[in-house]
């Protein structure tokens, strides 16, 4: 599946289920006086908004590099994906809240149509679930809106055992209790996304063995020490590197092939996707890997 297949029209399916769900789920929500079916309007509706962003900025970060962002736009999807991540964190507080206030002063609800909205939401997030599913083992961006999906559908999981403990059994505090447990869930995965997205916007080195990079250079003919190394992302599948290499004072058609080795290297054994050397005789030879403010007196 193709990216633009994937942020044309299975975007636009999954937002009109969204949609759809939301109108749906909050009519039977104040028709049942159930908290989690209102919960989960509320969650739809911000997966809807969620997804318009999430294809807005899809569409933004896959522009050609211009002058003014040389490195082009895909640091969009980063963004829309923090904030889907801290939207689903907001809007889990917001009814893990109401969820306590109900346990304290409980209301009744209608379990037979709680059940019949919760199914048909179910099955309506499954489907939108499974049309995003490809996308987000490749895409930031498409994970967090993904991450969306699947907890209202998981939501809609809890919501109809709840429907069923409410008809048979009257157990209506079984309401809000599954309120705050699918919202507790939710903020636990929504965890990762935001702090790989924070790390991302700080420019915050990728997991790479940079010893064994360093090494790895430093076995290539010519090549004598490395050091001032830089690593960054400009999303979670793009890696920028820089790194300063001492050789002996070669002319520049002999260093052009060093270049070459170590740029393939890097991105065959480390995934590297662009890369900057510096070739330097002395200067800089006793300096740390990583750069350091202080080292500017060995020069």
């Amino acid at each position: 599946m193709e990216k633009s297949q994937l942020s044309g029209g299975r975007f636009f399916a999954v937002t009109v289920l969204n949609v759809v769900i939301t109108v749906f789920e909050f009519i039977g929500g104040l028709l049942s006086g159930s908290l989690s079916l209102l919960s989960d309007a509320f969650h739809n509706f911000g997966d809807a908004l969620s997804i318009v962003l999430s294809y807005a900025a899809h569409r933004i970060g896959g522009r050609q590099q211009t002058r003014t962002n040389t490195y082009g736009y895909r640091r969009a999807e980063i963004l829309a994906a923090l904030l889907n991540a801290l939207v689903l964190v907001v809007v889990c507080v917001i009814l893990a809240v109401e969820a306590v206030r109900r346990l304290w002063h409980p209301e009744h609800v209608q379990g037979t149509v709680m059940l019949g909205v919760a199914v048909i939401s179910f099955i309506a997030n499954l489907v939108s679930t499974i049309l995003l599913n490809h996308g987000a083992k490749h895409n930031l961006n498409i994970r967090a809106t993904y991450l969306h999906l699947l907890s209202d559908a998981l939501a809609s999981v809890g919501v109809i055992l709840g429907a069923l403990m409410i008809t048979f059994w009257q157990i209506e505090w079984v309401d809000p209790v599954i309120t705050i447990l699918v919202g507790s869930y939710i903020a636990w995965e929504s965890w990762p996304i935001i702090k790989q997205t924070l790390g991302i916007l700080m420019e915050a080195s990728p997991d790479l063995d940079y010893d064994a990079i360093a090494h790895d250079i430093e076995q290539l003919p010519e090549v004598e020490g490395v050091h001032h190394l830089h690593a960054w992302q400009i999303d979670e599948n793009n890696i920028i590197f820089s790194v300063h290499v001492n050789m002996d004072n070669l002319p520049l058609d002999r260093i052009e092939p060093i270049y070459r080795q170590i740029e393939t290297l890097l991105c065959r054994k480390y995934n590297v996707n662009h890369v900057t050397i510096q070739a330097e005789c002395h200067r800089g030879e006793h300096e740390s890997l990583f750069y350091d403010q202080n080292d500017w007196r060995h020069e």
